[in-house]
Formats: C-alpha cells, sequence, structure tokens
C-alpha cells in the first residue's frame, strides 16, 4: 500500500510541476508584482480559456498532493 501511496504521490508531482509551468505570467517585472498581486487579490482580472483549465487542474492536483503526502505519512 505505501509503495502505491509512493509511486501516486511522484505522478502527481511531476504533473504539478508540469501544470504550473505551462501557466502563463500575469505581469512581468517588480511593479507588475506588486500591482498585478492586488488586482487578482480583489478579482479584476479573470481567467478564461486555457488559463482557467490549468487553474483548476492545479487547484486540483495541489489537494491531491497534500492528500497524498498526509496519507503517505500516515501508512
Amino acid at each position: 500500500m505505501h509503495e502505491l501511496l509512493m509511486i501516486l504521490l511522484i505522478i502527481v508531482s511531476i504533473a504539478l510541476i508540469t501544470v504550473v509551468l505551462l501557466q502563463s505570467g500575469k505581469s512581468a517585472g517588480l511593479s507588475g508584482a506588486i500591482s498585478g498581486g492586488a488586482e487578482q487579490l480583489f478579482g479584476k482580472q479573470k481567467a478564461r480559456g486555457v488559463d482557467l483549465v490549468l487553474h483548476r487542474v492545479t487547484i486540483v492536483l495541489s489537494v491531491l498532493f497534500f492528500v497524498l503526502a498526509i496519507a503517505v505519512t500516515k501508512v
């Protein structure tokens, strides 16, 4: 059981890294990091199309990653 969970954790980890790297940056530079974070916090920028799908897949994979990581430590 432990080996199966470890294999699933590795697969989810690689998929999560891949999905995060596929996402496009919202803004560039230091000024973009300051103002872009506020815009995203207050919901002025909405994700559409492929960005929306990647955003949702990232959320699902990150939750699955944490659940598998906790499950591996309990077994």
